[in-house]
């Protein structure tokens, strides 16, 4: 089943930000421009500044001549089925996370999930918007509920919030969390804000764990909901869109207001920034996280 329900309505843009983004100079040089009578917006000529258009449905002409309308810019959601691949090029000829959405050949996927992982990844055609939620220091939070073999105790899964060290690396996760336990494996919610190839595989087996079953329920602000079934696919709406870009900016900030606060307090003591803690090291067990705890066990999971 394909969820591709209708695109909503798209909002609405200030002129002088759409007469910007065609080139026709800063948005003080298009206020000008809207101010000497030299812009028109569907046969009528436009005076008053904020006035907001819809530059693909509108017919906008600056000194007779018409402004092409931009490209319109693609976001998806995707429940990625275990299987298939995120590769863009695949040699071997299987089967990609962009052949499950139409025209998708134009599309690329906003970070990866092994073939082994499924659940949520999103796919674009926006590069500045791709490398907001993928790029490790912008921070944004991904969501994955993992099942693991055995019955590890919260002292163990402790060692992920303090660190781990991997071959090309120091890893952490943001939070972990145990959600159901079974007679001889264990349902955990594991949050990141970084992601490297097969990171949480390569954790929790270097605390004796094989991953059974691995999938992505969220990426920032966006869940993945029973609306989108495995394999499906839909669009995101405008407010999702600013809701992910809210997210990324968000996580900037407060990684760049912390550098900020580290820099004043290693000031004050006369002590350099100190190098993040080794695995093993005296370091606080639980993880701070903006915002409340969710809790993502339904009870017909529980069932």
């Amino acid at each position: 089943m394909n969820s591709s329900r209708t695109p909503p309505p798209r909002e609405k843009i200030r002129l002088q930000k759409v007469l910007a983004s065609a080139g026709l100079g800063s948005r003080r040089a298009c206020e000008v421009l809207i101010d000497e009578g030299r812009v028109e917006v569907n046969g009528r000529i436009v005076l008053e500044q904020g006035v907001r258009v819809d530059p693909y449905r509108d017919t906008i002409r600056v000194d007779g001549e018409t402004l092409r309308p931009p490209r319109r810019r693609r976001y998806y959601a995707v429940n990625k089925p275990v299987g298939v691949v995120c590769t863009h090029n695949d040699p071997q000829g299987r089967r990609r996370v962009i052949d499950l959405v139409p025209g998708g050949d134009k599309l690329f996927p906003i970070g990866r999930l092994d073939r082994s992982s499924g659940g949520l990844i999103l796919l674009t055609d926006d590069g500045d918007f791709a490398n907001a939620l993928a790029h490790p220091r912008y921070g944004v939070e991904k969501t994955y509920r993992v099942r693991v073999a055995g019955r590890p105790a919260m002292k163990e899964l402790s060692k992920l919030v303090r660190g781990i060290h991997l071959a090309e690396g120091f890893a952490k996760a943001e939070s972990v969390r145990i959600k159901q336990r079974y007679a001889q494996s264990t349902e955990l919610e594991i949050v990141l804000r970084e992601g490297r190839n097969r990171e949480i595989r390569r954790m929790l087996a270097r605390l004796g764990h094989k991953v059974q079953q691995l999938r992505r329920v969220a990426i920032g602000p966006l869940r993945l909901g029973k609306d989108l079934p495995t394999g499906a696919y839909r669009e995101l709406t405008a407010d999702e869109v600013r809701s992910l870009r809210r997210a990324s900016s968000g996580s900037a900030s407060r990684k760049s207001t912390s550098r900020r606060r580290k820099s004043r307090s290693g000031q004050r003591s006369g002590k350099a920034d100190r190098p993040t803690p080794r695995a093993g090291s005296r370091f606080p067990v639980a993880a701070r996280r903006s915002g409340p705890v969710l809790n993502l066990v339904t009870d017909e999971e529980k069932r």
